[in-house]
């Protein structure tokens, strides 16, 4: 099946055995974005929401009859629309009141519901008119989402046969999310819900499903298809789920790419032309509400009851962008949502308006993959100035405090829109959730400088390994996420590109040193940090917790916004500037090529010490630019 054509009769009425056709729908890693808004630039935006999403669902209903609706986690948190809810209690949860409204028929919770706490999660799912599940999600009897939660559902549907006949359907849904939740929310879960692992769950339960008399079954897996960036995951993805006897299709995301699509080569197990797995449909459906999956299966009435015959997987886009990166929509937003959300979504918009100070200068993340910018900077200054102030008087004063943190939005697939911009005059509370979007709360960890050497060589692995004397070499991994990219603050050190990456057994970081000396493997340092880099999520501090020294219910946010209101008196005083924590080794005749916004270009004589030279836009509408790694 096409983007946008309705399925074909699955077989001719003079088959022997009845045939009938189901469609199931999928979003997934919607992250409260329900208004086609960007909050962070306060502007209307074609390419998110599932205003618009809603529109897509409508058309994709009309085309089959007893079409299923399901998403696959991620819904409650991620935008400042949510952290609004989540701040100001609002009942019923817009999200959930937006998925009622559309007659979504079973949902799966991802690793994020669990980010504003339990209480958050509990409160927001009693008013859920549809199942919420997640089998290897078990919570304590006392825990507040116990009774919410169940560990599959069974959808019937009476659907018409190829025979003329109508035929009972009974579809079993399963959901799981990441084991590694429970250490990546820690301090949100506290220890109420533990995660089992995720494909001999769905092993467990697949009898079950059948002895219950499901005659198909749809996985919700929030996973991707195989072993992650992320070097403390299990490897325990989708992949492996679809290959389990029983499951019959699967829908995946967490990791927001597109499947079926160009993301994934094609090897024995994944075919993401045709969009299979083990030779089952599969969808991912990307992020933000950008694409609709649907699966089409064919179903064949047989001696032992229904059975999929066939499958076919595709993705719908709400928008797409012309050559040179203009977007374009591809639908309107569903009027009766767009109704239903209005009022939230306006009370956001002012809230978000909400004047923190004034900065001289502009901020931003355009070369935040190639030097310290400012945008990491103040992030890393806030952090550190709030752990030396909760650690002072105590058994740690006077250790050295520095801060460690990654640029969230800078490109990737985000797109070229995926970038954070504050310009110089007010800085407003949305232009602090755009330095800082996730609902993190502060840690500190103490760490030795071997520690610290180990932190930042995880931190660069995603760069690719260059060869000295060629030009415009690919500087970065496409697959890798920029928020894996930490700087630490209070440090200075050089990036040596022509070696590789610790994940192949190399050593990048070079000149490590401390106030302008060598740092000492054995002098101890704290770090200031965040609950999902403190908990050991990633690989960059232990996992058993044995170095925290502060972990505070106060979100990195908040740490930063007080920061700023200090800072950025209105109208007196400016952010300091410290000169860039790092660079990179210098290679004679050596240039590398990178994506950025194109509102780059505008601030590349700012780039001091950067050999930057911009070469053209791409097709998905970045600037790529040049940079020489001569030295200068």
């Amino acid at each position: 099946m096409r983007n946008g054509t309705a399925p074909s009769s699955p077989l001719g009425k003079d088959t022997a055995q009845p045939a009938v056709t189901l469609r199931v729908m999928a979003t997934s890693d919607l992250h409260m974005h329900l208004a086609p808004h960007d909050y962070h630039a306060d502007q209307p935006t074609s390419r998110s929401g599932l205003c618009l999403t809603a529109s897509l669902i409508a058309a994709a209903r009309a085309e089959a009859e007893g079409a299923i609706l399901l998403d696959n986690g991620d819904f409650l948190q991620g935008s400042p629309l949510g952290d609004y809810v989540a701040r100001t209690g609002l009942r019923p949860h817009p999200m959930i009141r937006a998925m009622n409204h559309l007659r979504y028929d079973a949902v799966n919770l991802g690793n994020h519901e669990f980010s504003h706490g339990i209480n958050t999660l509990a409160a927001a799912l009693v008013d859920a008119r549809f199942p919420i599940l997640s089998a290897n999600t078990i919570a304590a009897p006392q825990c507040r989402i116990a009774p919410h939660v169940v560990p599959w559902t069974i959808v019937t549907r009476d659907l018409p046969g190829s025979d003329g006949q109508r035929h009972r359907i009974r579809v079993g849904i399963i959901g799981v999310l990441p084991p590694e939740t429970a250490v990546w929310d820690k301090q949100a879960i506290a220890g109420q819900v533990h995660m089992l692992p995720m494909t001999e769950t769905v092993r467990q339960q697949v009898p079950a499903l059948r002895a219950a008399g499901a005659d198909v079954i749809v996985a919700l897996a929030h996973a991707g298809p195989g072993a992650s960036y992320d070097p403390t995951d299990s490897g325990d993805g989708a992949r492996a789920i679809a290959q389990l006897d029983g499951v019959d299709a699967v829908v995946m995301g967490h990791v927001h790419q597109l499947f079926p699509g160009p993301g994934l080569p094609v090897t024995a197990a994944i075919d993401p032309v045709q969009g299979t797995i083990h030779g089952k449909p599969a969808v991912m459906p990307g992020f933000f509400g950008s694409h609709l999956g649907v699966i089409d299966l064919t179903l064949r009435q047989t001696e032992t009851g229904w059975r999929v015959a066939a499958g076919k997987s595709a993705l719908r886009p709400i928008a797409s962008r012309a050559a040179g990166g203009a977007p374009i929509a591809h639908v309107a937003p569903d009027a009766g949502l767009m109704a239903l959300v209005g009022p939230v979504h306006e009370a956001t918009r002012s809230w978000v308006r909400k004047p923190i100070g004034r900065t001289a200068r502009a901020i931003h993340s355009f070369f935040a993959l190639v030097t310290d910018c400012p945008s990491v900077q103040i992030v890393n200054q806030a952090q550190a100035a709030h752990v030396a102030q909760r650690l002072a008087g105590t058994v740690h004063d006077g250790l050295p405090v520095l801060s460690t943190t990654a640029p969230f939005r800078a490109g990737g697939l985000g797109g070229p829109d995926n970038f954070t911009f504050v310009p110089p005059g007010d800085v407003l509370l949305r232009h602090v959730a755009d330095l800082y979007i996730h609902p993190n709360t502060i840690m500190a960890l103490r760490l030795t400088g071997a520690q610290l050497r180990g932190w930042l060589e995880c931190s660069v692995r995603g760069y690719r390994q260059i060869t000295e004397g060629l030009a415009d070499q690919p500087l970065l991994d496409p697959d890798l996420p920029s928020f894996l990219y930490d700087t630490i603050h209070g440090l200075t050190y050089r990036i040596d590109l022509s070696q590789p990456g610790a994940d192949h057994g190399g050593s990048r970081i070079a000149d490590l040193r401390w106030n302008g000396k060598p740092v000492d493997p054995a002098q101890p340092f704290i770090l200031a940090t965040n609950s999902y880099r403190g908990s050991g999520s990633g690989g960059y501090a232990p996992v058993d917790g044995s170095c925290v020294v502060l972990a505070e219910q106060t979100a990195n946010r908040d740490v930063l916004s007080a920061y700023l209101e200090k800072t950025l008196a209105r109208g007196a005083g400016d952010l300091p500037w410290p000169e860039p924590a790092w660079r990179f080794c210098a290679m004679p005749g050596t240039s590398v090529t990178f994506d950025t916004s194109p509102r780059a270009a505008d601030h590349l004589a700012d780039q001091h010490g950067l050999n930057l030279t911009p070469l053209y836009r791409t097709a998905d509408g970045f600037l790529r630019l040049r940079l020489d790694l001569a030295p200068g």
